[in-house]
């Protein structure tokens, strides 16, 4: 019975009619599920619940028969000197060979010495783009029936450049690094995901009212973008008043692009809005068409091995397109994928 459930699911999923277009990104991926080469992808399983949740997502891709092969990588138990982190250079050399992956949720111990995990994917790999796609779904109750928006963070600098230091005892001081040309690529990419998804507007979120030299510059790189495109409307908020906006009405925004640590907070407001982040979808995109599809909530460790299978297929559904249509496009995702099952 569960077998079937699931099949049945996955191929709702793979023939929906999410874009009316004949040659629409969906029908690409439909057309690409038919291929008979089977699609080698990285798959991180991850912490806590993470395990169980890779497990869930490979039966579901099992059950719909999609052509895809696993390349598992865990976390070693001793730092790798070549990533300074528990990830080994083996497992980033799979992500660049493959050149899409899955991760599961990754705990970094707080305050203590060894380099994020996250942090040594998104410097070692590139992954200069964090995209969570924020949409109410159909049948989750929540304050707001009609939230459709985009995130787009900068991820590879900011204040998680990971430059801190001890001036004298006491004082520790930490470096915010913005670069024109990091700026430059996640505002085209903005750009270009809105001109190409039929988007109208997008809002680069700052705090150059104070930090008039870094936010400043990201601003400015933002504008010197926004001139190609005069059909995409282009404004600036500060990130307080972004966030009571949000708050407000997160019908007024569209597309958000913003530097490291405003992504951060500004996504994890914005899955507030649908629900949480066990529905938020996300994905961080690299250079030379990397894509490396994540879990954004924790990973619960308090929780493991009693997570329900509810909560296994809802995962799972989750993350089928998101890994699957990535390969056969740049970007997809299905609004429906938490629907009641």
């Amino acid at each position: 019975m569960a077998t079937q459930l699931l099949r049945r699911r996955a191929s709702q999923i793979l023939s929906r009619q999410a874009y009316p277009n004949p040659s629409s990104p969906l029908s690409l991926a439909r057309a690409f599920s038919c291929a008979t080469t089977r699609i080698r992808a990285t798959l991180f399983p991850g912490d806590g619940i993470g395990p169980e949740i890779a497990d869930s997502v490979k039966q579901v891709f099992e059950e719909a028969e999609v052509p895809i092969e696993w390349e598992e990588h865990y976390v070693g138990d001793q730092i790798d000197p070549r990533t300074q982190s528990f990830l080994t250079w083996e497992s980033l050399e799979s992500v660049r060979r493959n050149g899409v992956g899955l991760k599961g949720p990754m705990a970094t111990p707080i305050g203590k010495g060894h380099r994020s995990l996250n942090l040594t994917l998104r410097k070692e790999l590139n992954l200069y783009a964090n995209v969570r796609p924020c949409y109410s779904l159909p049948g989750y109750k929540t304050r707001y029936d009609d939230v459709n928006l985009i995130t787009i963070r900068e991820n590879t600098e900011g204040e998680y450049s990971g430059l801190e230091h001890q001036v004298v005892r006491g004082v520790v001081e930490s470096l915010k690094i913005i670069t024109r040309q990091a700026s430059l690529r996640v505002a085209e990419y903005a750009f270009h995901y809105a001109k190409t998804h039929g988007r109208e507007r997008v809002s680069a979120i700052h705090k150059a009212n104070i930090m008039q030299k870094t936010d400043g510059l990201f601003l400015k790189c933002c504008r010197e973008v926004a001139e190609k495109y005069p059909e995409i409307t282009y404004e600036e908020v500060v990130i307080d008043n972004c966030c009571m906006m949000l708050v407000k009405n997160p019908a007024l925004f569209d597309v958000l692009v913003m530097p490291n640590l405003y992504g951060d907070i500004i996504s994890d407001l914005c899955a507030g809005l649908i629900g949480g982040l066990g529905l938020t979808p996300s994905c961080n995109i690299g250079e030379g068409g990397i894509a490396l599809a994540e879990a954004v909530h924790g990973s619960a460790p308090d929780i493991a091995g009693k997570v329900s299978p509810q909560i296994y297929l809802r995962t799972s559904i989750e993350y089928l397109p998101f890994i699957f249509f990535y390969r056969a496009i740049h970007f997809v995702w299905i609004r429906n994928t938490c629907e009641k099952i």
